[in-house]
């Protein structure tokens, strides 16, 4: 952190500057110019806030030179980090394909969309049990009887599963049935349920805010590796803006932005971020274009009758040439497709 002094600052501010630092265990170090003394702090960042330095009399600027986000930034991590859900990886080398039904209705529906899913190229399965709606009216999912039929459908395909939990008293449980842990857009904030999954033992995807900045995303991120757990998956899903031709705008340079940030793997959601089937293919071509890790697919066997976001689900007629997509640009960016784990390895979590 640096403290820019005023022109008219006297030498009497400056001290009070270093005095404060030092009496708050860190050290400073003033460096006059010309027209202009600046300060350089060293220590505890959050401890210099604490000083409220900004304010203090001869003050003009304060800048944090160093993030806030200390466990999930390269500036101590600087190689980016493979995370494993299942076996199957997550990083830098791989592309990895996470397809299935966004809300579980049936074990037929489930296991015909996690066949889909398959075709599509996806390692991992996605599925709802527990839904978050904006209405209380809409589908709110099937509980712990839809995390069976996950952990069935698992059984059946040897596919990990990655499942969305709402709030911390849900965590053991999903935690029990669950490979890894989503947490949705909505919950970004929910700031006891991140530390709840930082505890679980489990890895976690973590979409971004529909309003949040790229800083409150990694330092959402950053309260989970705080509770000791940085096997975490960010996940671009698109963020609200003035323009209402698609559900959300898919901050495609989020990517790159948060891949020179952070060490964690970092995937898009084209189907949240579109909202309509006839956008998945090209936002999949996108996400694989500027670097993503992974894409995260709405896939149904019948969109029509779907429960929850059928408008955005891929129906069966658009698996061929979505499979072809990802099949044709992932060596094209120097990626292997990620391929599913043995299945005795799935089953160990």
């Amino acid at each position: 952190m640096v403290v820019v002094m005023a022109p008219e600052a006297t030498e009497e501010d400056v001290d009070a500057v270093v005095r404060s630092v030092r009496a708050a265990g860190g050290d400073a170090f003033v460096s006059r110019g010309v027209s202009r003394t600046i300060v350089g702090l060293v220590g505890d960042v959050d401890a210099f806030d604490a000083l409220n330095l900004s304010n203090r009399r001869g003050v003009l600027d304060v800048v944090r030179i160093s993030v806030p986000y200390k466990l999930v930034s390269r500036e101590h991590h600087p190689d980016r980090s493979v995370i494993r859900v299942g076996g199957v990886p997550l990083g830098p080398d791989t592309l990895t394909v996470i397809a299935g039904p966004c809300a579980v209705e049936t074990p037929e529906q489930t296991l015909a969309a996690a066949r889909m899913a398959q075709q599509a190229g996806a390692a991992l399965l996605r599925g709802g049990a527990f839904k978050p709606r904006t209405s209380p009216y809409a589908y709110q999912g099937l509980g712990e009887d839809g995390l069976r039929i996950l952990a069935e459908v698992r059984e059946e395909t040897g596919l990990p599963v990655i499942t969305e939990v709402i709030d911390p008293g849900t965590v053991e449980l999903v935690a029990g049935y669950a490979d890894m842990l989503q947490i949705g857009t909505r919950n970004m904030h929910n700031f006891a349920l991140l530390q709840a999954v930082g505890a679980a033992g489990r890895p976690v995807l973590l979409k971004r805010g529909f309003a949040a900045t790229i800083e409150e995303w990694l330092m959402a991120a950053e309260y989970i590796a705080q509770r000791g757990n940085l096997d975490i998956v960010l996940c671009e899903r698109g963020i609200r803006t003035f323009e209402t031709a698609t559900r959300n705008t898919l901050d495609i340079s989020a990517v790159p932005v948060v891949q020179r940030l952070s060490h964690l793997p970092v995937i898009v959601d084209p189907s949240h971020s579109g909202g309509r089937r006839d956008l998945v293919l090209p936002l999949t071509r996108a996400a694989l274009a500027v670097g993503a890790d992974g894409v995260l697919i709405d896939v149904h066997p019948d969109p029509g009758t779907a429960l929850c976001d059928g408008d955005q689900a891929v129906p069966p007629s658009g698996i061929p040439e979505l499979a072809d997509a990802i099949a044709i640009l992932s060596p094209l960016m120097g990626r292997t497709l990620a391929q599913p784990a043995p299945r005795g390895h799935a089953a160990v979590r």
